[in-house]
Formats: structure tokens, C-alpha cells, sequence
């Protein structure tokens, strides 16, 4: 879910600060412009130091385990070999034999909140705390509804976290999605706390961190496949995961009380694209040993079946690619990195050049360029400005505005206002990515625009041009086979979602007693034995609204909601300070309501009844204007709605003179 608001290629800021590495680390110089780069335009390259202190975590070591993955791990592990550039320093701990999980204590206890993701879809924040730790996994953001008119993003409320800063260890982010990324800037600039993430996930927090100026003062590492995190009384060892974005990982949360397995978003996907499956042996291992809780993502739940590999898109791609001679404009998230690897592999392949459009599809190919995840021949991409210099059947550009956000680089193609391009009947695009739940009409709007155009679209309905990156029923099946947990969590989707895993996990031997369907805000208590809803702490929506944040509340978008139903009446009148006389008006203006040089007839009766209900008011000599001022507001009302049936926001003002 991204939005973008840029249609020309941009290079990601950067930063001349340079800071000390880890001890005994050396640092690689970050975005220096080089072979594979996005073309950038007047000349904006530059370097990005990693910065950050050591964590104050233990630090364990150990041997290389033979009993699980270690193909992928060595494939992770030359991917990270210091010959690429990472955009965060190593973290300290590295154990690549795991350790034996801990003797559960019968006393301890684990709180598990979920500030946001249930119930709802997007701002995942979970909070996993015992004794006097806390930690954090995920930090995300979501986007607004109809409800909510002018609101450019919500974020969860982080009040228990900052009210309980000193005990928060780390944010431990899953993947590099913006619902679960998106709102770590907002939480720094409240408290600062160390993030650990995966490589590319490491990339794309660090753009973040720039355009929010907080490189300096935020702890940023990078994480393995296989390392165990000491957090307190907690440990964290991260595996490997599937998703529509590389470098996902699952967690397994090693506490007093148990051990709790955190999947995170996931899909396993045997022919995943970067040929590093989801780590099943491990999970299956934990399982052996025994697991407390499964907190699992629920998106999918409803769907039956398994979901499609990544690769199912790249064999279509390759075959609409073969078969056309017009220009190709595809369509995806800009965190699919996956999904554009494949786009320029076939324009590769069919010996077109790449041009990419959108801020966040910018700086997101960027990173994965420069941190290895895509590998890609220089000659290949060209810069956006330039594209004219290409006929239509040497030319593909991607784009962001998948979902139709009006100020995204495809719908300004739709509606002719991109700078580069113009649609004419000699472009495909292709849609890949399906609308997020409320985007509907505006996907709808931006597809009949391209049409209107002579543009041949293409969506997931017609062909296999898009997967989900989320788990369906069978999936969910194998994991709770595997984890085999004591107690199971449904995460992650709105409740339609968790009823449907909660009714799987039955399916699959798990008693009603053991499965907790929570919401956020809610508090679930672990023991050993025991698994139960306890208390609520503060939680909620944070709306921002350009630079404000948290200042459009409830009331204020009710307020909005009313002026976008009904418009706005302003009732203006002067009044001598002296005598209580009218001496001017009553005037209306409208807004949104009506044309007023067309119902003169409305508005001379409603200036009527405003003077008979001011000057029964202003009798005796009264000055109590805000008697006045109500007197206005409830005549104005109710004549309005006898006379249209609407209801109009309607604003008294009375002047003195």
C-alpha cells in the first residue's frame, strides 16, 4: 500500500554524516551511483554511511547447525558477504547453532498486545512483554477510508509504548511492507529504541529514516537468517520466511513461559524467486521441541487451497511480453521487489529498456539494486525524461499506482498530467496487483481513463498477472502441523480472517479453549498453561493530516463528513453594539449546498425567518449573543430541511458595530 505523489525518477536523499561501525566492522560506502543504478536525473548520487551504537544485548556464538536449511543459509550468508553493500550495520549476535529452548517456568507470565492489525487490515503493531521487557515487532501504518476525508495516513496510538519507553528492548520489523513499517518514523520521533531488520528491509526503513532527518539519532541493524537476539529475559531467532517482498522473516520469541512462534506475513512458496524457501525444517524442529503459541497471519484465511508461487506471474509476463509490439507499462507495488525483478527479466529477455516511474518505486529498486537483490545490467535502464528516444516495442516502464491513488505515477498517465508520458493506443499496461479493499472505484476509475486513452489493459481477472504474498487455508494447515502450538493467535486481517483461521486451527485439533480471537488495544496473558484475555490498555487510530499529526480527531471528521454530505451555510448579521438594532443582513453564503443566484426564492424566505428569529431575541434590549447565535442556527435548520431535506452545516456569525 503505497502512496506517491512524484512522477519523475528520483534518487534517494542521502546523507553526508559519517559515524563509527560496529568495532571490528568495516563500513561499506552506501548509494554510490554505479553499475545498475536507476538512472537519476541532474546528477543526484551520493553516499549513505551506516551509523549506530552496539546494542546492549548479549551476544552469543556458536557452530554451524547441519540439521536444518543449510543450503539457503549459505546462499543468505554469500548474498551478505560484505562483497555488496549492506544499509545498516551487522548486528552482534550471530548464533548459528541454536540453543536448546529454555525449561518453561510455571510462574512466569507473557502479555501479548496488539496495538494494531486486528480487526482491521494494515498498522500491524504487536508488543510482546514480560517481566520488565518489552518488545516491539512491526511498526506499520494504514490507509485511510471514506470515512475519514482529508486524512493522508493512520497510524496506531503509541501511547502504552512511550508511556513504558524504558522498558521497551527493540523493534524487531518482519518485512519491509509500509503496514508494517510505515510508522516507525512517527514512534522515533517520540522515543528512541534500537530496530533490527533483514537486509532489504534495512534499505528501505533507512529511506525512511532520511526523509524523516532521524539517521543520527535512531540504532538501525541489520539481522541474518538464523541469529538469536537476547532481549532481557527474551531471546529472538529469526527464520526464514516467503512473502511478495524479499527478506521476510518469521520469529520465534524464546520467553519464560514458553516459546511463541510470530509468523509475520508468509506464503510458502517451493518456487520462490530468489530460490530461498521458507524454512519448514526449522519451524518443524520447534515444533518437536514444543512451542506455547502460534500467532500467524489470518489474510487469506478465507481462501481455500494453496496460494500460487511468485513464478506463475513471471511465466505470464514472459508470454504477454512475447506476444506484443506496444509499449508496456506495468503496474505493482513498489515494495514488490520480487515482481520487478521478473518485469526486467523479461524486458531483458525480449530486448526492451526499463524505465522506472514513481518516487517509493525509485528509491525501493534503488536499494535492491545496490544491496544485490536485483541484479541488473546497467545498459538496461534508462531514465524516464528519455523515453521518447525509444519506439514503443523497445520500451517497458513500471510504474507505481496500482491501487489508484490520485496522485500516483499511473494515474497521472490516465488523467494526462505526467510530465513523460502520454497513453495512446500503441500501450499495454498491466494491472499487477489486486485492489486493497476500498480501493475498488478508483483501480475502476484509473482503468476506464487508460481505456478512454486507446490503452489495453490488463488485470488480474484476465490474466495470472498478479499472487498473493499471503497464505491460504492448506498453507495455514501445514504451518499449525508443523509448529504443532499448545495455544494459537490468529493475526493480521479483520475479523472475518481470524474466525476463518480460528476455525481451521479447530479443524486441525486445536479446542475452542486454546484459540484466542483478540482486538487491539486488548490484552492476552500467557502463562505455561494457561492462556486468557486480561485488561485493555490505551490503543486506537492517530490521523494525519499533512504536517499535523494526531490533530484531526473523531469530532473533526465528523465535521468533514457533514460538510461532504450536505456543504456549509454561513449566516452573517451586524448588529449595533449600542441599541441591539440589525444594522446589516441577515446575508447567507453557501458552500456545497446550493447555487444561490438559482433559489433566490429559498434564500429570501431563510433571510426572512433569520431576521423575525434575531429580533425576537434581541427584544428588551438583551445582549446574549450566543442566544442570538443558537436562535439563527435552529431557524436556519430546521426551514432548510423542511424546504430541501438536507442538512447543511450551518455557521452563525454575528458582527458588532
Amino acid at each position: 500500500m503505497n502512496k506517491d505523489k512524484e512522477n519523475k525518477s528520483h534518487a534517494p536523499r542521502r546523507s553526508s554524516r559519517r559515524t563509527s561501525p560496529h568495532p571490528g566492522e568495516v563500513m561499506p560506502s552506501m548509494f554510490e551511483k554505479g553499475k545498475g543504478q536507476v538512472p537519476v536525473q541532474q546528477g543526484q548520487s551520493g553516499k549513505v554511511q551506516n551509523s549506530g551504537k552496539p546494542p546492549k544485548s548479549q551476544t552469543q556464538q556458536g557452530g554451524k547447525n547441519q540439521n536444518r536449511g543449510d543450503q539457503g543459509r549459505g546462499q543468505q550468508q554469500r548474498r551478505s558477504s560484505g562483497k555488496k553493500p549492506d544499509l545498516a550495520p551487522r548486528a552482534p549476535q550471530n548464533v548459528l547453532k541454536h540453543t536448546p529452548a529454555m525449561k518453561p517456568d510455571e510462574g512466569a507470565v507473557v502479555r501479548i498486545v496488539s496495538l494494531g492489525g486486528l480487526n482491521e487490515v494494515g498498522k500491524n503493531i504487536t508488543v510482546i512483554e514480560c517481566g520488565d521487557d518489552m518488545i516491539v515487532v512491526d511498526c506499520g501504518i494504514a490507509f485511510p477510508d471514506d470515512s475519514m476525508p482529508g486524512v493522508d495516513l493512520v497510524l496506531p496510538d503509541f501511547t502504552y509504548l512511550v508511556k513504558n519507553a524504558d522498558r521497551v528492548r527493540a523493534i524487531v520489523v518482519t518485512h519491509g511492507h509500509e503496514d508494517h513499517t510505515g510508522g516507525l518514523p512517527y514512534l522515533l520521533k517520540q522515543m528512541n529504541v534500537p530496530i533490527y531488520a533483514t537486509r532489504l528491509t534495512c534499505g528501505l526503513i533507512k529511506n525512511k529514516l532520511e526523509e524523516h532527518k532521524l539517521t543520527a539519532t535512531t540504532q538501525l541493524y541489520r539481522i541474518e537468517y538464523g541469529d538469536v537476539l537476547t532481549f532481557g529475559c527474551m531471546k529472538v531467532e529469526v527464520i526464514r520466511s516467503n512473502h511478495s517482498i524479499p527478506d521476510a522473516c518469521a520469529l520465534c520469541i524464546e520467553t519464560p513461559a514458553g516459546r511463541l512462534i510470530f509468523t509475520g506475513d508468509f506464503k510458502i512458496d517451493c518456487t520462490p524467486i530468489d530460490g530461498e524457501m521458507i524454512d519448514l525444517t526449522r519451524l518443524g524442529e520447534l515444533g518437536r521441541q514444543g512451542v506455547l503459541a502460534l500467532l500467524s497471519d489470518s489474510t487469506n484465511a478465507e481462501r481455500p487451497g494453496h496460494t500460487k508461487s511468485e513464478r506463475v506471474v513471471g511465466v505470464t509476463l514472459n508470454r504477454l511480453f512475447a506476444s506484443t509490439e506496444k509499449r508496456i507499462i506495468v503496474t505493482t507495488f513498489a515494495s514488490n521487489i520480487h515482481r520487478v525483478k521478473q518485469i526486467m527479466d523479461a524486458a531483458a529477455k525480449y530486448g526492451r529498456k526499463v524505465a522506472i516511474s514513481g518516487r517509493s518505486m525509485v528509491n525501493n529498486v534503488n536499494a535492491a539494486i545496490e544491496l544485490g537483490v536485483i541484479q541488473v545490467d546497467e545498459a538496461l535502464l534508462v531514465d524516464i525524461a528519455n523515453i521518447k528516444n525509444y519506439e514503443p516495442k523497445q520500451l517497458v516502464i513500471v510504474t507505481t499506482g496500482s491501487q489508484g491513488e490520485p496522485m500516483s505515477a499511473l494515474y497521472r498517465m490516465a488523467f494526462a498530467d505526467h510530465r513523460n508520458v502520454e497513453i495512446g493506443p500503441d500501450d499495454l499496461v498491466i494491472i499487477s496487483a489486486s485492489p486493497i479493499p476500498g480501493n475498488e472505484k478508483t483501480v475502476s476509475k484509473v482503468i476506464n481513463e487508460l481505456s478512454k486513452r486507446g490503452a489495453t489493459v490488463i488485470t488480474s481477472k484476465q490474466e495470472e498477472v498478479h499472487v498473493s504474498g499471503h497464505a491460504s487455508q492448506e498453507e495455514h494447515k501445514m504451518m499449525l502441523a508443523l509448529v504443532k502450538p499448545r495455544f494459537f493467535i490468529p493475526m493480521h486481517g479483520e475479523y472475518a480472517h481470524l474466525k476463518a483461521h480460528a476455525d481451521t486451527a479447530r479443524a486441525m485439533g486445536i479446542t475452542s479453549d486454546r484459540i484466542i480471537i483478540s482486538d487491539i488495544g486488548k490484552v492476552i496473558e500467557l502463562t505455561a498453561s494457561s492462556c486468557r484475555l486480561d485488561g485493555t490498555v490505551p490503543s486506537g487510530k492517530v490521523l494525519i493530516d499533512g504536517l499535523g499529526v494526531g490533530d484531526v480527531g473523531n469530532v473533526v471528521l465528523r465535521d468533514r463528513r457533514h460538510l461532504a454530505a450536505d456543504g456549509l451555510v454561513v449566516a452573517i448579521a451586524s448588529i449595533d453594539a449600542g441599541t441591539g438594532e440589525i444594522v446589516a443582513g441577515p446575508d447567507i453564503v453557501s458552500r456545497g449546498f446550493v447555487y444561490v443566484r438559482e433559489a433566490d426564492d429559498l434564500m429570501d424566505g431563510a433571510r426572512t425567518l433569520l431576521r423575525e428569529a434575531m429580533e425576537r431575541e434581541l427584544t428588551d434590549g438583551v445582549r446574549e449573543w450566543n442566544a442570538v447565535k443558537s436562535a439563527m442556527k435552529d431557524a436556519l435548520s430546521g426551514y432548510i430541511y423542511q424546504k430541501t431535506g438536507r442538512n447543511p452545516m450551518i455557521l452563525p456569525v454575528i458582527m458588532e458595530v
